[in-house]
């Protein structure tokens, strides 16, 4: 089968398509004929050699860490789900693997008839990573949530989740993604400088927590949120640990933990079977940024270091 992979770090470029043996599905596991795969930020840090000295890497190393496709093999004590059925999922974070022709997944659920492939794909570990950070920070009804990079991948299903919980959001971007943010539900503002001034005019009453999908703006976040107690960063910030911020993460605590400032937080494998529930109530969408072939997975790459992709990146097989 096709596998992305790379055997040295560096730009987009050295990404390459491989023949492997295909894997197969263990006890507790599908596997699945990839229709389409995910492209996230967190991945194209590791291939440009950035958290080297946070995520060992073994060369060859593939990629990809989420996955919608039709199942094609069955692993032993696995019920609820056949061979045919269409499911959207992730890996474990220890392989990855799912930006290849077959992906072993080890958490999944039914792709609702409203998502297009891409959208299915979108939808897994946003779903889970917006999932894991909301349960930690406690967002529910009643709360005013600050999502600081609203628009992104993660940024977009988090105001979603947080909006479905009951919670206020106040979400940042550039201002071509103001109207967008508004149809999720949240109410926008741009990043920067005088961010606390802006957040206060749209929260006077404070906000109880911030969830930092962007990086890049701590000091003024834990400002903002009145301690770092209650803000949760999804950035690979080395001064998370030093401010007090908790930096969630799913990798295993072997490839990263103290490196990041903390141990990685429980899978939140739970949220898949919700996001397909709010689907098909019409409450979710998984805005996709762009399709890219699986044989044009620099590009993806390359759009997805921009940082203003608005949504999930995705590669279509």
């Amino acid at each position: 089968m096709r596998a992305l992979q790379f055997t040295e770090y560096g730009p987009p470029g050295v990404l390459h398509i491989a023949e492997v043996p295909p894997p197969h599905a263990g006890p507790g596991e599908v596997r699945v004929a990839v229709r389409a795969s995910g492209v996230s930020p967190g991945e194209t840090y590791i291939r440009a050699g950035t958290l080297r000295d946070v995520v060992p890497v073994t060369f060859p190393w593939r990629t990809g860490f989420d996955a919608a496709g039709v199942v094609d093999e069955v692993g032993d004590g696995v019920t609820g789900v056949r061979v045919g059925d269409e499911v959207f999922g992730m890996t474990s974070p220890a392989v990855r693997g799912a930006n290849a022709d077959f992906a072993v997944l080890t958490a999944w659920a039914r792709r609702p008839a409203r998502w297009s492939w891409a959208e299915a794909d979108g939808a897994a570990g946003s779903v889970e990573t917006a999932t894991r950070v909301l349960d930690r920070l406690g967002a529910g009804a009643g709360h005013t949530l600050l999502v600081q990079g609203a628009a992104g991948a993660v940024g977009t299903v988090a105001v979603q989740l947080a909006v479905a919980r009951g919670a206020a959001v106040v979400g940042t971007a550039s201002e071509r993604n103001h109207g967008f943010l508004r149809t999720l539900g949240a109410t926008p503002t741009t990043y920067g400088t005088g961010l606390a001034e802006r957040v206060r005019a749209l929260a006077p009453a404070g906000v109880d927590a911030v969830f930092d999908c962007a990086g890049g703006a701590l000091p003024d976040l834990v400002a903002i949120a009145g301690g770092p107690g209650r803000v949760v960063t999804i950035a690979p910030d080395f001064t998370a640990a030093d401010l007090g911020v908790h930096v969630s993460h799913g990798a295993p605590a072997e490839e990263s933990g103290e490196a990041l400032g903390a141990r990685a937080d429980p899978v939140a494998v739970h949220g898949l079977a919700l996001a397909v529930t709010l689907a098909e109530a019409g409450r979710l969408r998984v805005p996709v940024a762009a399709e890219f072939p699986l044989t044009e997975a620099a590009g993806a790459h390359e759009l997805s270091e921009t940082r203003h992709a608005r949504g999930k990146i995705v590669l279509v097989h």
